[in-house]
């Protein structure tokens, strides 16, 4: 296969150039892997694409409903007895259910039935794995064999550049909140609340740092005159029981450990994804417990809600919105102190018809804003900010859509 050449392109909110099917021999059969997970459904919008078909993924046996993976249609055999059903295979996720050898082995199937190979690259590292040697092996397989490849930022297009020699296209992630219905838009609170998920623990959240480093900060915060108050979110079943119990004798240890720290712990079931949306919706300000990783569909989905985020300096989830993020030095309380004083005053918003955060008169300079600032969760400058935000994500979704649908298209010119 040979290696499709295209330049770099920043999609903006204006659609791109419609392809004539007929040119490209719509509809392109694409098979995801995988196909049911939320970005790979919003890389369409409404209808979907009349020149690209998204083939529907094969449930592995006894997989409970709406599980993808291990993904079955990444298998050498599979593609071989499946290739009259499929014009081109787009990888996205999945990597850590295969040693390096099953992918090469793909990868020299899909050369010998003549299949393109898309590549998004996600994560130059691995946000489910500790041990990022094997993921980095196939990452470095795949750039160099995929027939076009792609990826959510140009400062990880020019990483993947600077490590293998090829850039990939950039196109930004799609929404993740529905575009549809009802969206939360938080609960009115007196108080600054600085809310950071720290989920189930898995393997890139860096929960016992996070911790120390946001209740220090939130006592900086409240040393200066500011009511602000922590929230921690943590499943009842978690990957690392130790890791949690640690954070819970912190959390319960705050009060005299870090003067006038003031910090809650909630505890409960895996919240669905309606559920999580209204927790977001609440915070004033969310932070990242990111100890590695790459990109974030967390940063795309409090862009959605209209919820600024503060993270630490780890991959390139701070080039997805840059405007309604800020970054802090990891481990670092007064780093992350003044990242809470700058997402709070800010206006995050890249809609001319959203209204920008002004921050109130604070106790001391340096202090975040003071509860009443127009953006905050509850206040009607919150709706307008989302709904803004919604009608940027639908005219960005046809670019996102029509993007995809060049590169599928040069891959099967070239094959």
């Amino acid at each position: 296969m040979h290696p499709v050449t295209a330049d770099t392109v920043r999609i903006e909110v204006e659609p791109a150039p419609v392809i004539d099917p007929v040119a490209i021999h719509a509809p392109i059969r694409v098979l995801s892997v995988p196909s049911g997970h939320p970005y790979v459904q919003h890389l369409s919008v409404d209808a979907g694409d009349p020149a690209v078909e998204r083939l529907a993924d094969v449930p592995p046996v006894g997989a409970a409903p709406g599980q993808w993976w291990p993904p079955v249609v990444f298998d050498p055999e599979w593609l071989r007895t499946h290739a009259d059903d499929f014009d081109l295979v787009h990888l996205h996720f999945g990597l850590e259910s295969f040693p390096p050898e099953h992918v090469e082995r793909v990868v020299e199937t899909l050369a010998a039935l003549r299949k393109p190979l898309v590549y998004t690259v996600h994560d130059l590292t691995n946000p489910q794995l500790t041990d990022q040697e094997p993921h980095l092996a196939q990452v470095r397989r795949l750039v160099v064999a995929a027939d076009a490849l792609i990826t959510l930022t140009d400062a990880a297009a020019a990483e993947t550049e600077d490590r293998w020699g090829r850039r990939p296209t950039t196109i930004p992630h799609p929404n993740v909140l529905p575009l549809d219905g009802p969206a939360p838009v938080g609960a009115p609170s007196e108080r600054i609340v600085v809310g950071m998920h720290l989920r189930d623990l898995r393997p890139n959240i860096d929960a016992v740092v996070a911790t120390r480093t946001l209740l220090a900060a939130v006592a900086l915060l409240r040393a200066r005159g500011a009511d602000v108050v922590g929230r921690i979110h943590l499943n009842d079943r978690v990957r690392d029981p130790e890791t949690a119990a640690r954070v819970a004798d912190l959390v319960g240890r705050s009060s005299s450990d870090v003067q006038d720290a003031d910090l809650e712990l909630v505890r409960g079931p895996r919240l669905s994804d309606a559920d999580l949306a209204r927790s977001i919706a609440d915070l004033d300000v969310a932070l990242l417990p990111y100890g590695h990783g790459t990109h974030s569909g967390w940063v795309e989905l409090c862009f959605d809600l209209g919820v600024p985020v503060v993270g630490p300096r780890v991959g390139h989830a701070a080039d997805q919105h840059p405007g309604s993020f800020r970054s802090f030095d990891r481990g670092d309380a007064e780093s992350l102190a003044a990242a809470i004083t700058e997402a709070t005053a800010m206006g995050a918003s890249t809609s001319a018809t959203t209204a920008t955060v002004q921050a109130q008169t604070a106790a001391r300079p340096g202090s975040p804003a003071r509860a009443g600032s127009s953006t905050r969760p509850g206040s009607p400058a919150r709706a307008d900010r989302i709904a803004a935000r919604r009608a940027e994500r639908r005219v960005e979704r046809r670019a996102i859509q029509a993007a995809h649908r060049a590169v599928y298209a040069a891959a099967m010119a070239t094959a």
